[in-house]
């Protein structure tokens, strides 16, 4: 997969370090996080000393386990506690670990909803961390009810969802669908950590400047008091797969939280507890909406562009009647008229008036139905 190899499959039954009395101190069975990710199977009795060789905690976090992989170095390894790492003072522990690693496969998903075009938005959640909440379980939710969400919309692009372990499942679904992502990608979203209450965080594609970037920007900055937009760099989660120089894909990452940006990250405090349904909510929410200004943007020209029309005589106060929001759209006909100039798309003329997308494109519509504006060629 370009210049990867996919590693052997993994495959853990179970794990423990047991005492003099045959009682397990540590237990995979418990949590399974206690072990090291892709772990080489083991089997013996070890000196303390030598056990502790093979142990991982957090000092700063005596009651959290921490999350630790070793996909591409062959080694095994235990994840404790603190409070467990210091009780382990007999002078020597049974130790199992009961894994397997092989020739197998690695698998992947996707939910395809489809649209009038097969112009492309994908959505990408990681599936890669066991027993971690929001760094990892949140972004699968939001994606599965955003896909269920848009199987009852008419949408002008199709969405492919996307669920795959980080990094390697990301590649392999690039290295085997080359010319579909150059030919029919428009748009792109990576979701992690949404489900925490941190002000949105919203990380830029590599080119910084394309439509979902300023979609989000609008829409965060008009709905998520807080939030930041971050440029892209090419560290974090699969955007930089996504937007790596071959590829360029227009593709950003929409979280709460960063990578490493609470305490509970990559630990087992990273659980259910920490997510609260509203702001899960919120990311919901949030996330339709870049996608409702993705599917409503265009670029239009003012057929009267030689001073203000007059919209009185042509109905169009009369024609957003009924709105709750029929002032912001009155506004935004003037904005909308005065940009429509086949240089601004309708995201474009949101963000300079700062008024929601919505009212941007209820505006647009009532000026194309008037005849004043035509679409760009």
């Amino acid at each position: 997969m370009f210049d990867w190899t996919i590693p052997d499959e993994w495959s853990i039954r179970d794990a423990w370090i047991k005492n003099a009395a045959g009682e397990r101190v540590v237990d995979f069975r418990e949590h399974n996080l206690h072990v090291l990710g892709y772990s080489e199977p083991f089997q013996g009795r070890l000196s303390a000393e030598d056990l502790k060789a093979h142990c991982y905690t957090l000092p700063d976090h005596p009651d959290r386990i921490p999350y630790r992989t070793s996909y591409y170095k062959r080694q095994w390894g235990f994840c404790l506690t603190q409070h467990q790492y210091d009780a382990l003072t007999e002078p020597e522990y049974d130790v199992c670990i009961d894994s397997t690693l092989g020739p197998g496969v690695l698998d992947y998903a996707q939910c395809v909803v489809p649209g009038a075009t097969s112009d492309e938005v994908i959505v990408s959640a990681h599936v890669c961390h066991p027993s971690l909440a929001n760094d990892n379980l949140s972004g699968i939710t939001l994606a599965m009810q955003l896909a269920r969400a848009l199987t009852d919309i008419e949408t002008r692009y199709t969405y492919r969802f996307i669920f795959a372990p980080g990094t390697i499942g990301a590649i392999a679904w690039l290295s085997e669908h080359q010319a579909q992502a150059k030919e029919r990608v428009r748009h792109g979203l990576i979701l992690a950590c949404v489900g925490d209450t941190a002000p949105f965080t919203y990380k830029q594609s590599r080119r910084g400047d394309a439509p979902v970037d300023r979609a989000a920007s609008l829409v965060l900055g008009l709905h998520a008091e807080g939030s930041t937009i971050k440029p892209f760099s090419p560290y974090g989660y699969d955007e930089r797969q996504y937007c790596s120089p071959g590829f360029d894909l227009p593709v950003g990452c929409f979280m709460r939280s960063g990578p490493g940006g609470y305490p509970e990250y990559h630990t087992s405090g990273d659980n259910l507890g920490l997510l609260r349904p509203h702001a899960l909510g919120e990311s919901f929410t949030n996330a339709l909406r870049i996608f409702e200004a993705l599917e409503g943007d265009g670029t239009y020209l003012n057929t009267n562009p030689h001073c203000e029309p007059q919209l009185g005589k042509r109905g169009l106060y009369s024609a957003v009647g009924g709105r709750t929001d029929t002032r912001a759209v009155e506004m935004a006909m003037l904005w909308v008229l005065n940009y429509s100039d086949g240089g601004n798309s309708l995201i474009d003329i949101a963000l300079r008036a700062q008024l929601p997308f919505a009212a941007i494109r209820a505006a647009a519509d009532a000026l194309l139905d008037a005849g004043l504006l035509v679409a760009a060629e």
